[in-house]
């Protein structure tokens, strides 16, 4: 059901190697490596395996009927629909720091609310935009390169 594109699922385990995002800027030129991430700057999330950036539209979710949150497009091009505003405490993301995603376009929060998937995907969550924020919709990087100004 929904839209057909990939589905983006959550796991428990932080060092799933199908689990990396790359962060990027609104465009190439508006965040260069070592830049700190501000806390209220749009960005974009790309699938470090598939190329494909986090996306969510007026689509419900399959097994929650929240908004449903997809992979789309091709080696980090996409459409306006790919942007985030980062929601953190102080004036940078932090790499400690739980945060929050706020989808540009719908206005949904990032959110896993643990409904898991049957056949093929089994085990794996839905990860779905819900409308307001709470406790479902903070994430917090466990794993990658950080690279400190």
């Amino acid at each position: 059901t929904g839209s057909g594109q990939q589905s983006v699922t959550g796991v428990e385990a932080s060092d799933d190697a199908n689990s990396y995002w790359r962060i990027r800027g609104k465009s190439d030129s508006s965040c260069q490596r070592g830049t700190p991430v501000k806390c209220g700057q749009a960005i974009r999330l790309t699938h470090v395996n598939t190329g494909k950036n986090l996306h969510t539209h007026h689509f419900p979710s399959p097994l929650s009927n929240n908004q449903e949150v997809s992979a789309f497009g091709d080696d980090g091009e996409g459409d306006d629909l790919d942007f985030w505003i980062v929601q953190c405490s102080g004036t940078y993301w932090e790499r400690e720091d739980a945060v929050r995603f706020k989808h540009v376009g719908t206005e949904v929060f990032l959110s896993i609310t643990g409904e898991q998937y049957g056949h093929p995907i089994r085990g794996q969550r839905e990860v779905h935009g819900m409308p307001a924020a709470n406790h479902h919709n903070y994430w917090k990087a466990m794993e990658g390169v950080f690279i400190k100004p």
